[in-house]
């Protein structure tokens, strides 16, 4: 099961989802940025999946510059690159699944294994 997160391109601290001040995002090319940091990436059309040994990153590219960007991803250490990267450019990352913002500086607060948990307990539940 994938774990969805948007990263947000703003200069704002955002603490809940909520917060958000649409008037400080700032709109990038994410696909740009995110194809030019890893080496393995398949392209099918307007979808990519970054490839690397342990984690996968899917996400579609966009026509013109965006403020935010859902991703999805499969495998802990994509989380930990994507908090690299997010820490080079300023981004801040949300998790859908847990509805709320990821401590760029201590991910296991908020991070892989609490989506875990989360989807074990969607699993036990159907």
């Amino acid at each position: 099961m994938s774990w969805d997160i948007i990263l947000f391109n703003t200069k704002q601290k955002i603490d809940s989802i909520e917060e958000v001040d649409e008037s400080q995002l700032e709109p990038i090319d994410f696909s740009q940025i995110l194809e030019g940091s890893f080496s393995e990436i398949v392209k099918d059309d307007n979808h990519r999946e970054i490839k690397e040994k342990d984690f996968s990153i899917d996400f579609f590219t966009d026509e013109e510059l965006v403020s935010n960007k859902m991703i999805s991803l499969y495998g802990e250490n994509g989380l930990f690159e994507l908090i690299e990267l997010a820490k080079k450019y300023g981004w801040q990352i949300f998790d859908t699944g847990l509805n709320e913002m990821i401590d760029l500086d201590d991910p296991g607060k908020n991070g892989y294994e609490n989506h875990r948990k989360y989807v074990e307990q969607i699993m036990k539940n159907r």
